[in-house]
């Protein structure tokens, strides 16, 4: 990540898989985030991504997921 702010609407694929990374302490690729990001039709056209709407997007296909 290239500053200490972290844009929680716009956040880009790599500094997204670099926090991740860092939180989860283990690798989280880029494509990985963008290809979930992608799935969910939430990368932005500047090519960022809302945490936020990431992160629920992951908690219904998870919820799905428990549902079957």
């Amino acid at each position: 990540m290239t500053n200490d702010k972290l844009n929680l609407t716009a956040i880009s694929p790599s500094d997204l898989a670099t926090l991740f990374s860092r939180s989860l302490r283990r690798p989280v690729t880029e494509q990985q985030v963008r290809d979930i990001a992608e799935a969910g039709n939430i990368l932005s056209d500047t090519d960022t991504i809302n945490l936020i709407e990431y992160t629920a997007y992951l908690a219904g296909e998870v919820n799905f997921a428990n549902t079957r």
